[in-house]
């Protein structure tokens, strides 16, 4: 418990100047998954419509792009914000998950839960699964799009938030998906804009989210990445949210920067041989200090003599780095 307030006495001095005006935020560093700083950051509420990020990530890790679906009456249970695709209209997987992250379509969340989990219910099963697999201990989905007027909606934390966005980041089509400032139907039935404007104002923001209920207010998630220091920020009832993310970003990457830690390879480290198959990345603020301690082939990772997080080494063998080498040549 010392370490973690230490750790965080470190950070409030980095980029705490933007005034916040909402229930709670957190800035987390998705390169070494430690929160940089925040307010409120294991608060539970509504999270309205940035649930629908759970809903994505459930059904490109369960569904094919190109699958066809028939539109059924599924659909007559949608409410609030919609792409108004009709019953018995033939539209892809593919469309459906631009329609619900880049318009925030309840109607494709009800289409996309029904042709992956069976039945709504099924899916939102599934929703629950995912998030206890990936550590959201406080969070519990209800539903696929974030709705809360018939029920408690979909309740989650800051923090939590933040650790769902980094996990599907890890996922190609996702990063794509969230990138994505325009798109073009397949179906030739028009274009989607994306509801998040600061992909348009602020260069370095990758994707995110938003939402808005009456109950929840105003949610929002982002992601931003300069000089490889990749940032993540989430924001509950937060009336200027776009102009808060934005300029937190822009303190928060002019103290920090990328240092690597140690270089993709075989490696020798007090006398020991590890196998690094990427290279291992550290986020620090510049006049940081970055020291380490080896203790069971585990590596202890310290900034400013703080605790950050550890890491699994592994022992150099001859066959992993001859396997390696081997995968960077068939590649190239």
């Amino acid at each position: 418990m010392k370490l973690l307030i230490s750790f965080l006495m470190i950070f409030q001095m980095i980029c705490t100047n933007v005034e916040f005006y909402g229930k709670s935020y957190i800035v987390y560093d998705s390169l070494n998954q430690y929160v940089v700083e925040g307010r409120n950051i294991d608060y539970l509420q509504s999270v309205a419509s940035i649930s629908k990020i759970m809903t994505a990530i459930v059904v490109i890790e369960n569904s094919r792009l190109d699958k066809k679906i028939t539109v059924d009456e599924t659909i007559n249970k949608a409410y609030g914000s919609c792409v108004y695709i009709h019953i018995k209209d033939q539209i892809t997987i593919q469309d459906l998950l631009y329609g619900l992250m880049l318009r925030s379509g309840n109607d494709c969340a009800l289409m996309l839960a029904k042709s992956v989990g069976g039945s709504v219910e099924r899916f939102v099963e599934m929703m629950n699964e995912k998030a206890r697999d990936i550590g959201m201990k406080q969070t519990h989905f209800s539903n696929p799009s974030g709705l809360d007027e018939e029920d408690e909606g979909n309740l989650s934390t800051v923090k939590e938030m933040a650790i769902l966005y980094r996990y599907c980041c890890q996922n190609p089509l996702f990063n794509q998906i969230v990138k994505t400032k325009e798109y073009k139907r397949l179906d030739g039935k028009g274009y989607w804009h994306n509801k998040n404007r600061l992909l348009k104002e602020y260069p370095y923001c990758v994707g995110g989210k938003t939402g808005y209920t009456k109950k929840a207010k105003r949610t929002l998630i982002t992601r931003a990445i300069k000089k490889q220091v990749d940032l993540i920020i989430v924001t509950f009832n937060c009336g200027n949210d776009f102009e808060f993310h934005q300029k937190k970003y822009e303190e928060c990457f002019k103290n920090y920067e990328k240092l690597v830690l140690f270089d993709k390879g075989v490696r020798n480290i007090k006398g020991n041989w590890y196998l690094f198959e990427n290279d291992l990345l550290m986020s620090k603020e510049k006049d940081e200090s970055v020291s380490y301690l080896i203790h069971n082939e585990e590596m202890f990772i310290y900034r400013n003599q703080t605790y950050i997080k550890k890491i699994k080494l592994k022992r150099y063998r001859f066959r992993d780095f001859y396997l390696m080498i081997l995968k960077d040549l068939v590649y190239e």
